[in-house]
């Protein structure tokens, strides 16, 4: 499948990192001592490309999409979750909603192929305040995915929508740093089987309780998602996989990824839906990860061997498992911090401070 998407340089600059690192082990601090917030520090400079790292106007994205394999029973909660809780968003009082307030972040929701009309009743033309409607409407257009375990999730067109779709919404957002958030009912399904396919491990160990199955519910979601493999088992390339097992608001999320690598923006990855699409994108063009900082180490099961196959070290650890872009929130004023140290804690010299013999 041939896309559009931009080709990403490489980031390395040895003369940077060195002057970086260098004012790093001159701060006013045993050598290290701030672990990886250190580390942190000097790869957002290496991002943005300065000793004076500033992180301005904030993204976090929420893609919603809804799954024609949730009628195969792998969700506790049924479809209309998906666009009941779009509105939950819109209303201010999900928890990305919160986090996002308190943050200073702007939050804006995208129905990248939602079983419903957001606009419904409005004039044409007419929007809502944080809403934008993007939706993957290439051949059917009926909103949402079809069932994965019949046929591929997405055409080749309908993916490829889909991607440029996130491409052209990143163009038009302000800021340096783009936060990853995500809404769909099934979409726990979609990760476990691209990290099944995209890294050959078995099904059942990168198949978890998703928003709460419990144990014999992730038996029956496990056999499903066996069969769907099966189904498409001469699938191979990532954006092939992408197509047979995603959901378009996966595929509008890779747009955004790889459109905010290029433009050198910071990509903050939430839980294990955006960092099943950063795989994607990683197998697309390695240097993504140049790009991408890892909010946390999410509680359901799976994520920790993507983190592991993507060599990611996230900042939190904290057994979340929301989605939403909460752990990307939650995790954000690590950056800030981060980046404040690198400009503005002093070294020894300027303090007056001595220094380690």
């Amino acid at each position: 499948m041939n896309t559009s998407l931009p080709t990403l340089c490489d980031l390395s600059n040895p003369t940077l990192t060195q002057t970086l690192q260098h004012a790093l082990d001159q701060k006013t601090k045993p050598l290290g001592s701030l672990g990886q917030l250190e580390s942190l520090a000097l790869q957002l400079g290496w991002i943005l490309g300065t000793q004076s790292p500033v992180l301005e106007q904030p993204q976090l994205v929420v893609f919603a999409g809804d799954h024609g394999l949730a009628a195969r029973g792998v969700s506790a909660y049924p479809s209309d979750v998906t666009w009941q809780m779009v509105e939950n968003f819109l209303a201010g009082g999900a928890a990305a909603s919160v986090l996002a307030r308190q943050h200073g972040i702007k939050l804006t929701v995208v129905d990248c192929g939602v079983k419903h009309d957001f606009l419904q009743g409005l004039p044409p033309g007419a929007s809502r305040p944080g809403l934008l409607v993007h939706k993957a409407t290439y051949g059917e257009g009926e909103g949402g995915t079809a069932d994965a375990s019949a046929q591929p999730a997405m055409t080749q067109p309908q993916c490829l929508e889909a991607i440029a779709n996130g491409q052209a919404i990143v163009r038009q957002l302000p800021g340096n740093a783009l936060l990853l958030g995500e809404m769909g009912i099934g979409n726990t399904s979609a990760a476990s089987l691209l990290l099944s396919r995209l890294t050959g491990h078995d099904i059942a160990i990168c198949t978890g309780a998703g928003t709460g199955l419990d144990d014999a519910a992730v038996v029956r979601k496990t056999s499903v998602l066996r069969d769907v493999l099966q189904r498409h088992a001469n699938v191979a390339a990532p954006l092939d996989a992408l197509a047979a097992f995603g959901g378009f608001e996966m595929a509008t999320m890779l747009g955004a990824v790889m459109q905010a690598a290029h433009e050198r923006r910071v990509v903050v990855v939430d839980g294990f839906i955006a960092s099943a699409v950063v795989l994607v994108a990683q197998a697309l063009q390695p240097l993504v990860l140049q790009r991408c900082v890892f909010a946390h180490r999410s509680g359901e099961r799976g994520h920790a061997l993507m983190l592991d196959c993507l060599k990611a070290n996230p900042l939190l650890d904290m057994g979340l498992r929301l989605g939403e872009g909460s752990g990307a929130a939650l995790a954000w004023p690590l950056l800030q911090s981060a980046c404040a140290l690198l400009r503005e804690m002093a070294s020894f010299a300027e303090a007056g401070v001595s220094s380690a013999s």
